[in-house]
């Protein structure tokens, strides 16, 4: 893109009033998936009330290790979807896709992540039905996986199409919308990893 174009870019984002990126359809989706969310935290943290014990014992069985690396992928994750649509903000289309093909790498790593932490829990003879703990776990980390995979879709789909110039600084709301969601997604797992991993019973 010319310096004028990525000028006129900037100049447009400056006057242009300030407004939730996306649409608003979308923030409504995110706050009922939200409101989900805390229904269900709420829940977890009522039944661990009830019974302490099982819920203390179990946690040292999860993979704190893995735990902490999954934090640390979907952080980066959501820090590269946030440079893209910032790149995108300033007309540098040409870095747009660089940036969402990092979010979507850093994704389908999470999904692998998860996949060894599940397949570790089998291994051991750990099921969702092994005790109410381990219900929890399967629920909450399961639910967020699908999210996962859903939001990894999503930024494939608006990688593919930015690829091929379909967006710019006036025609950005596809990939607004789709951060957002990711941003979700990675706020939910901020939440589940202290929940699970290191809150303990009391």
């Amino acid at each position: 893109m010319s310096t004028l174009s990525r000028r006129e870019a900037v100049t447009a984002e400056r006057v242009t009033p300030r407004r939730l990126p996306g649409v608003d359809g979308v923030w409504v989706a995110i706050g009922a998936d939200s409101v989900i969310f805390a229904v269900l935290f709420g829940s977890f943290m009522q039944a661990r009330l009830h019974n302490p014990a099982v819920f203390e014992a179990s946690r040292h069985t999860l993979n704190m290790n893995l735990g902490g690396i999954d934090t640390l992928i979907l952080l980066t994750s959501s820090w590269s979807v946030a440079l893209a649509i910032q790149a995108l903000k300033r007309g540098l289309v040409d870095r747009v896709p660089r940036y969402l093909l990092g979010g979507i790498a850093t994704g389908l790593l999470f999904m692998v992540s998860k996949s060894v932490e599940y397949v570790e829990k089998f291994a051991a003879g750990i099921r969702p039905a092994t005790n109410e703990f381990y219900m929890w776990y399967f629920t909450l980390t399961g639910l967020h996986l699908l999210h996962v995979v859903f939001g990894t879709s999503l930024l494939t789909y608006v990688w593919t199409r930015s690829r091929r110039g379909a967006y710019s600084s006036l025609q950005r709301v596809v990939p607004e919308c789709v951060a957002s969601y990711w941003h979700l997604v990675d706020l939910l797992w901020i939440l589940i990893f202290p929940l699970l991993y290191l809150q303990r019973a009391v």
